[in-house]
């Protein structure tokens, strides 16, 4: 049976195992990281088209049992005047990056997926059909084919292409935060977005009263940057938004990157999956739930094609302008705080949240 090595035991890479596994290919995954990734502080959301790729793969219902939904996305201004209500539609999940990860993990190990930790992808090479790959704690393994879901900084990428451009800073400082503080408006059903005079800034509210938020702003120094730069570029706003930050003890700063184009997702033997081939800024949202897409095309299209590479290509033709778009709306959107991807309550159909994969569809 075809071995795949899986480089990354993220979202992509946990995701796509149980796609290779349910088309017919044996995946191991390979997580540098001995717990989860750098990143593990944050929250996300997984969009309804994210959603739909779980359900592709049987693999939603860990998903919904770990995290909560909101029935509207709620904008305001800088003044806390309502700009519009969308009532979102699908089931959008929220949850942290660190259960997403475990509820993945745990799901993929139900399955007999087996995951190794600690194993930091150094270099591969591909000779008589066989891809070898050597780890930093010098192991070596070998495989059929190797797919590079090892994020945004990928070592993947570079082995592909040795003169893939490195990922593009967007110019924004990234914080997410949680606070058990009552004294503001929370947001038990809705996530309420606020264009803020200096600053972005989103929250929503979980069902057990903690409020989960994040803020965008102008890139600020990572070695000196602290809570008190965000309360001070939201302290202007007639919103609750200082108040939540000044309520919250730890943070998560970090900076934000995309890679706007990568030339090269694939050669014969190994193949790009996630923010590895094309991570957006987060300002849209839609950074994990392309990754899950990917996944499953990327399992199709090995399912359907037997020339490995015809398989790529097809799985890349698939997805490269969709998820272009995505980069390009989600870069205007950092530098345009007041511009809004349409939401997932807009009427009739929208390319990006309406997205959806039939496992049982025929690639080729």
């Amino acid at each position: 049976m075809t071995k795949a090595l899986i480089i990354g035991g993220g979202i992509a890479g946990a995701v796509t195992a149980m796609a290779l596994q349910k088309a017919g290919i044996t995946p191991v995954i390979y997580e540098a990281y001995d717990t989860g990734a750098d990143d593990i502080g944050a929250f996300l959301t997984i969009m309804r088209n994210g959603m739909n790729a779980l359900h592709a793969v049987e693999a939603h219902q860990p998903v919904i049992d770990a995290g909560f939904p909101a029935t509207d996305v709620e904008y305001l201004d800088g003044s806390g005047t309502r700009i519009t209500l969308n009532p979102m539609r699908g089931g959008a999940q929220t949850l942290k990056r660190a259960v997403l990860y475990r509820v993945l993990h745990d799901e993929a190990t139900r399955r007999g997926i087996t995951l190794h930790h600690g194993k930091r992808l150094v270099s591969a090479s591909t000779v008589d059909g066989v891809v070898r790959t050597q780890f930093k704690d010098g192991t070596t393994i070998e495989g059929d084919l190797l797919v590079g879901a090892d994020g945004i900084h990928s070592a993947t990428r570079a082995i592909i292409d040795p003169e893939a451009p490195a990922p593009r800073s967007t110019g924004l400082t990234i914080a997410y935060g949680y606070t058990k503080a009552a004294s503001f408006q929370q947001s038990a059903d809705a996530y309420r977005m606020i264009a803020g005079n200096r600053a972005f800034f989103g929250y929503t509210t979980a069902p057990d009263g903690e409020t989960w938020w994040f803020s965008r702003a102008p890139e600020l120094d990572l070695s000196t940057a602290t809570k008190q730069n965000f309360i001070d570029l939201l302290a202007d706003d007639k919103t609750p938004a200082a108040e939540i930050v000044r309520s919250t003890d730890d943070l998560f700063i970090t900076n934000a990157y995309d890679v706007p184009e990568t030339r090269h997702w694939h050669n014969d033997s190994m193949v790009l999956v996630g923010d590895a081939a094309h991570a957006a800024s987060p300002a849209a949202g839609q950074g994990a739930s392309m990754a899950l897409e990917d996944s499953v095309i990327l399992g199709q299209c090995l399912r359907d094609i037997a020339d490995r590479r015809a398989a790529f290509e097809k799985y890349t033709g698939i997805r490269r302008s969709r998820v272009e778009r995505l980069v390009a709306e989600s870069a205007a959107l950092s530098t345009n705080p007041n511009r809004r991807v349409a939401a997932p309550g807009s009427q009739g159909r929208h390319w990006l949240y309406d997205h959806e994969i039939d496992w049982d569809e025929r690639i080729a």
